[in-house]
């Protein structure tokens, strides 16, 4: 056996299904043990190494398992990094398998020698170790998987070629050897019952409690729910907890922040209590000012803890296990008007969106593609968005319901995972349909050649369904917005304008199905075929660059910033100051016939 055998072996004894990689000769003998193993980790191939990571990111957040990836030594390995920064910063498990040069060839400024510790330093940070004897090597997998596992990380290891092709031998009971085992125990910590009487004390003041919610809270929903329904709070949802509460429930007010809603952003402002639960939202300007609410937060990661705001109390522990020890200390409220202000705010808010989806485009509205979506959505779908105005739409469209998931790159907010996103939810529920909404920048950028995986692949899933909505404006529109709001700056052209092209026919190209949509009564047709397809299917939106991503606080200098570009010549000004307009408009509208 090689020490590649053995490392296949190790990872089917851990349970990995799928290693999501790109071949190159720095994992030659890795590839050779894959031949050997009769592809068991399943070898899928993605067309780059970042492509690869995004998918093991993918897989990993809608599994609930560990993603594993691997590439070649030197450019395969700087290929890795975006997508293992998308899982660094995202709190996501992935494990990065790495191939290295000889260790004959190391210091000789061989061909295609990086120095690999030094460069997986930072996104490897929790754990980055090199196998340099095979002995070494099941301590170093194994810890790079537990600890990937238990501290939501990346980890990685390295393996240079000539380790690769070595016989494997086991540590022996001797001085100076690592024996390691397998497994990770299920454990759930919890707060100190001091802690929680004191959060409790604060919770039961407050006479209008906000909630905000994060992935941390995915798997506590029951008890989210009872203490929200105790308290008679609203609750906010960070993006990446999107899916963690039904959008459903009454006093549920969407997303927060740049991307979010106005009854969130109201919720926030008026609040004079704040629990946040198992989420690290990062933008401090969307939370109460510091002297208006006291707060009290819950998380799993004690280093995660009293960030982004003054909170009174720190609890460290798993939100459903605080959760519950917390409930039978909170006190009812009696005074319902704080929770009918913050649900009438929601209701509103969702008319918006219905009238600003309805607001005429030229050809297509963005808004009403995805607002179309909404009603469509199978219960168990899965749903991946790009960064970019994409985003916009699929944080204020899209209620989430009954077991949907949802994800995007949160943190890094990477353009391009997408469509591998997607591919990666596929193979960590092959049962289960996926949706991709992308811009066509990032279609460009990587979606197009994932299209050849996801053709590759998709008959080796019981439901073939992976549809990929491009956003197809020719602008690189959260950019262009971002200039015009915060630096007055019209469209730059040479930087912003993106070609046309035929993306459904591209996909027919390469096997797979889709349309081509240019007309508003178009689009819910073209849905609909697409979710019953037999295989994935493309469709291409012709929509309009002139309809503004307006966050729900904008102030009156961001948009005359944005008024002001146009007036300096921008060129589709007259359709952005129209587009402009009408949207905003559907904010001051009330009740179902506009009065």
């Amino acid at each position: 056996m090689k020490v590649a055998d053995y490392l296949l072996q190790r990872l089917r004894e851990w349970d990995v299904e799928y290693v999501f990689a790109y071949p190159g000769d720095g994992i030659n003998g890795l590839l050779a043990a894959w031949g050997r193993a009769e592809d068991q980790p399943r070898f899928i191939q993605a067309r780059h190494e970042e492509m690869a990571a995004f998918e093991a990111v993918g897989y990993a957040k809608f599994s609930g398992r560990t993603g594993v990836c691997a590439a070649t030594s030197g450019p395969g390995a700087i290929h890795l990094l975006n997508g293992l920064y998308d899982a660094k910063l995202d709190h996501v498990p992935v494990v990065a398998i790495v191939g290295q040069t000889d260790r004959s060839a190391m210091g000789g400024s061989y061909q295609q020698e990086v120095d690999l510790l030094a460069l997986y330093k930072d996104v490897a940070s929790e754990f980055c170790e090199m196998v340099t004897v095979p002995a070494q090597l099941p301590n170093v997998l194994d810890r790079a998987l537990r600890v990937a596992a238990t501290r939501r990380t990346v980890t990685a290891v390295i393996i240079p070629a000539d380790v690769q092709e070595l016989d494997y031998e086991p540590p022996t009971h001797a001085f100076k050897q690592v024996p390691s085992s397998l497994g990770i125990p299920h454990y759930a910590p919890v707060p100190a019952d001091e802690d929680l009487a004191r959060a409790a004390e604060i919770l039961n003041a407050g006479e209008k409690v906000a909630m905000l919610i994060g992935q941390g809270a995915r798997h506590a929903r029951p008890e989210v729910e009872q203490v929200a329904d105790l308290l008679g709070a609203g609750v906010a949802k960070a993006l990446l907890g999107k899916d963690a509460l039904p959008d459903t429930l009454p006093y549920v007010t969407g997303s927060i922040g740049l991307l979010g809603t106005r009854p969130s952003y109201e919720m926030m402002r008026d609040c004079d209590t704040l629990l946040v639960v198992g989420s690290s939202f990062p933008y401090t300007q969307f939370l109460p000012e510091f002297d208006q609410a006291r707060a009290v937060q819950i998380d799993l990661d004690p280093s995660l803890v009293g960030l982004r705001y003054p909170f009174e109390v720190n609890l460290v522990g798993d939100a459903g296990e605080a959760l519950r020890r917390l409930i039978p200390l909170l006190e009812r409220k009696v005074d319902g008007t704080w929770r009918k202000t913050v649900e009438d705010n929601a209701a509103r808010w969702w008319e918006v969106m219905q009238r600003r989806a309805e607001v005429s485009a030229d050809p297509v509205n963005p808004e009403y593609v995805v607002h179309a979506l909404d009603a469509l959505l199978p219960e168990n779908a899965i749903v991946a968005a790009d960064s970019g105005s994409a985003a916009n739409w699929y944080a204020r469209h899209l209620r989430f319901r009954g077991g949907m998931r949802g994800s995007l790159s949160g943190t890094l907010a990477t353009m391009g995972p997408g469509v591998p996103y997607a591919i990666g939810a596929k193979f960590a529920h092959p049962d289960r349909p996926a949706i991709a909404i992308v811009g066509d920048g990032a279609m460009q950028m990587n979606g197009l050649a994932e299209l050849i995986t996801a053709a590759k692949y998709y008959r080796e899933w019981s439901d073939p369904r992976m549809i990929v909505a491009v956003l197809n404006n020719h602008d690189l529109n959260q950019v262009t917005w971002e200039m015009r709001a915060m630096q007055g700056a019209p469209q730059f052209e040479p930087s912003q304008r993106l070609p046309d092209l035929r993306y459904a026919e591209i996909a027919a190209l390469f096997g797979l199905d889709g349309v081509r949509v240019e007309r508003p009564e178009d689009v819910e047709p073209a849905w609909r075929q697409a979710l019953a397809s037999d295989r994935p299917f493309v469709i291409d939106f012709r929509t309009d660059p002139a309809v503004p991503p307006i966050p729900p606080h904008a102030t009156w200098e961001q948009i005359k910033a944005a008024a002001e570009s146009v007036l300096k010549g921008d060129s589709d000004r007259t359709a952005v100051v129209r587009q402009g307009m009408k949207a905003k408009i559907q904010e001051f509208l009330h009740g179902s016939g506009g009065n």
